[in-house]
Order: C-alpha cells, then sequence, then structure tokens
C-alpha cells in the first residue's frame, strides 16, 4: 500500500526536530550527509514526501494512537543519498495519515 497523497507532514517535524542537532537521538548530522539543513527543510519533506509516493508502506504496530507504517528506501538531497526509514501513523481517531519521524536505515547511520 501507498501513504495518501492528502497525508500531513507537519513542517515543525523538520524545523523544531529532525534538522536540529540534539544531544540524542540526533538526525541532523545523518540528513546532513546529503545536503539536508534547517534553511533547505522544504527540500527534505519533498524527498519524504517522493519516497511515500514511490515505496510501499509495509505495516508496523498498532496502538492506542493508530497503526503504524514503515515506508523504507532513499530519499535524495541535494549533497547525495540517504538510505532512511520513514514512519507514518494512520489515527485511529479520524483514519488520517500522519508523518511521524525519519531515521537511518539499519546499518546506515
Amino acid at each position: 500500500m501507498r501513504i495518501p497523497p492528502d497525508s500531513v507532514i507537519d513542517e515543525t517535524k523538520f524545523t523544531n526536530y529532525l534538522l536540529v542537532p540534539r544531544p540524542w537521538d540526533d538526525k541532523s548530522g545523518y540528513l546532513r550527509q546529503a545536503g539536508f539543513e534547517l534553511e533547505n527543510w522544504a527540500d527534505l519533506r519533498a524527498a519524504v514526501r517522493l519516497l511515500a509516493d514511490t515505496a510501499d508502506a509495509v505495516e508496523d504496530r498498532t496502538n492506542d494512537y493508530g497503526t503504524f507504517y514503515r515506508v523504507e528506501g532513499v530519499i535524495e538531497g541535494p549533497a547525495g543519498s540517504l538510505s532512511v526509514v520513514c514512519i507514518w501513523l494512520k489515527q485511529a481517531v479520524d483514519g488520517a495519515f500522519r508523518f511521524v519521524t525519519l531515521k537511518p536505515a539499519k546499518g546506515k547511520s
């Protein structure tokens, strides 16, 4: 299955989390390897959406919030490509899909 094109991808996931250096669980360093920076956060958002449009989502787990899906593949950045896993949530409350996070694919950190 594919993540629906009208899924929510909140800007703050990129501008307040993924592209901001953190003392633990930092993803900004990994993303910087492909040229993704805070200044071009929209490029990362577009890459995440393109991956969701072209790769199958696999059901991962379910809890009170809804059903989580994994989308694995390669995203292209201004300076290269990265293997990633994107996590999406199909919300139990309304059935809407929402981007949750991105992480390096296993063995790629």
